[in-house]
């Protein structure tokens, strides 16, 4: 055989070997592959995206199934009739994908298997349907930002400098200087090199200037759009790009890629992003980026009025700055930054609780509440985080482990509260929060202006009572809400006559005028009224 023929032979088997390792190599990633988009047929309602109330739900807590002291999808799927009853029409699921942390899932080592305490997906399309027969909508919370240091991809880039996955991250051969992110030092040594890591050295961030990168989430998107989920809640947007150690959070890029995603889901019909960006939501909100966010700032603008007893300027100046009616709000999550357990801000004073739930539920944008606030759900200990304080099992009764599970021994320990702030108590209580929620949620549901109408504040700063309302098609509503733990009074417009109102909210309360001009609005302590217009 010739020279040339042998060194031909050659260069075809390595080129063999290559192919052959690079198919190998993908074989090991789980969660890799193309995926071509099947959109399934809805059975939601037209508008479902700008209407309801979502509830934010960690798997793990909420209920357990088979006994092991861990939440799951068959537990959760058990509850359903409660969320129905609640009047929720959107669940938000923290991630259940699998996870290195098992806990609260945003280090995710397959994004396209369920985290195994969780169930399989099996149980997955199961949950997901029964939701839907009951017209609930059900977005899951993805991370583009970053993986597990455990996931496959980060482990070969990790392991070999010729792994085809090393641009799949972001690297420096010399410790970069002069970075200090919300973190501390975002860079992590490695290896004999240094990986970007924003969040903590378990986490590290993708390289989302790869399109193969971009290409990974996009078919990882499809594939749980194809089975029917109707949106995401995207974890950590403002840290998508970063540019530099001056310039790491909330870069131009960031939007370009929403608009993207956004693009993608607009291909499924009716669907609905949201994503987390504390630093700077507004721009998030917008159509060409994200579409919808989380209207951070306004909820602890909220919650200090109805602490302080009085209306915060920061609340009138965050539903001007905010596109509120694009966003999400909500009182509390998961994040302890973000606040803690309501039961805990207010401390016993349920007064305080029902106005702030009762301002959520009344402004405009899609309200989120957060498992267990609807019971005044309290904190968890002992914990190893602040984090986890917020993330107790749900109090469902005042049997043994709060009937959470029949395990001797839940995965974290029952909230302090437990015995005194469960359904079951609060069930057959008409004066308990869960029904003052109840009747909100309903309130909303039968009020389209309280979800698409515009809104007018009729208060100022300092005011005891946050008065305002809310128009949509010809209806109007008033909304009046006393945050001080004494009665005030409130001066209505030029013109009002109370003659043409009547109360829708709470059923059966009688609303106070003066006779005078301008009339006044006669509250109790702490009271919240909603009159409706009377058709003329």
């Amino acid at each position: 055989m010739s020279l040339r023929r042998i060194l031909a032979a050659l260069a075809l088997a390595t080129f063999g070997l290559a192919l052959h390792g690079a198919a190998a190599a993908q074989a090991a990633i789980p969660d890799l592959g193309a995926v071509a988009a099947a959109p399934p047929a809805s059975t939601l309602p037209a508008g479902w995206t700008q209407r309801g109330v979502f509830m934010e739900i960690l798997v793990r807590a909420y209920q357990d199934s088979d006994g092991d002291g861990i939440g799951d999808l068959a537990g959760l799927t058990s509850r359903l009739d409660y969320l129905q009853a609640l009047g929720i029409t959107g669940i938000w699921l923290m991630p259940v994908f699998a996870s290195e942390d098992h806990d609260h899932g945003y280090a995710v080592v397959n994004y396209r298997a369920i985290e195994p305490a969780y169930g399989t997906l099996a149980d997955f399309d199961r949950f997901l349907a029964e939701a839907h027969q009951r017209g609930i909508a059900v977005i899951i919370d993805y991370v583009m930002n970053h993986a597990a240091a455990a996931h496959p991809l980060f482990e070969s880039a990790y392991d070999s400098r010729q792994s085809p996955y090393v641009d799949w991250f972001i690297w420096s051969e010399e410790k970069p200087k002069g970075w200090n992110t919300f973190s501390g030092e975002p860079w992590r040594e490695g290896n004999q090199r240094w990986y970007y890591a924003v969040f903590d050295a378990g986490m590290p961030d993708f390289n989302l200037r790869n399109p193969k990168v971009v290409d990974f989430h996009l078919d990882n998107l499809r594939f749980w759009l194809n089975r029917g989920v109707d949106g995401f809640r995207f974890d950590a947007v403002g840290v998508l790009f970063e540019n530099s150690a001056a310039a790491w959070e909330n870069q131009p890029e960031n939007h370009e890629l929403l608009k993207r995603v956004h693009a993608l889901l607009a291909g499924y019909g009716e669907k609905y992003m949201v994503c987390e960006s504390p630093g700077d939501p507004a721009p998030f909100a917008s159509p060409d980026s994200c579409g919808s966010a989380f209207a951070f700032g306004l909820q602890k603008h909220i919650v200090a009025s109805a602490q302080l007893g009085r209306l915060k300027d920061d609340v009138l100046y965050s539903l001007r700055k905010l596109p509120v009616p694009r966003m999400a709000t909500f009182l509390a999550n998961h994040d302890y930054f973000a606040g803690t357990r309501l039961a805990r801000t207010f401390d016993g004073d349920e007064g305080g609780y029902r106005a702030a739930a009762a301002t959520l539920l009344t402004l405009p944008g899609l309200p989120f509440l957060y498992y267990g606030e609807e019971i005044g759900l309290g904190l968890a200990a002992p914990v190893s985080n602040a984090d986890q304080s917020l993330r107790g099992p749900m109090s469902w009764s005042a049997e043994r482990n709060a009937g959470f599970t029949s395990a001797d021994k839940p995965f974290r320990a029952n909230v302090a509260n437990w015995q005194t702030h469960n359904v079951a108590a609060e069930d057959r209580n008409p004066a308990s929060l869960l029904n003052w929620y109840r009747a909100l949620i309903a309130l909303r549901k039968s009020e389209p202006a309280l979800s698409v109408g515009s809104f007018t504040s009729l208060s100022e700063r300092d005011q005891a009572v946050f008065a305002f309302t809310r128009e949509h098609d010809g209806s109007t509503l008033l909304v009046l809400i006393n945050y001080a733990r004494k009665p005030a009074t409130h001066a209505l417009p030029a013109g009002f006559q109370p003659g043409e109102w009547q109360v829708v909210f709470p059923q059966g309360a009688k609303a106070a005028f003066t006779g005078t001009k301008p009339a006044l609005a006669k509250l109790a302590a702490q009271q919240v009224l909603v009159l409706k217009k009377k058709p003329s």
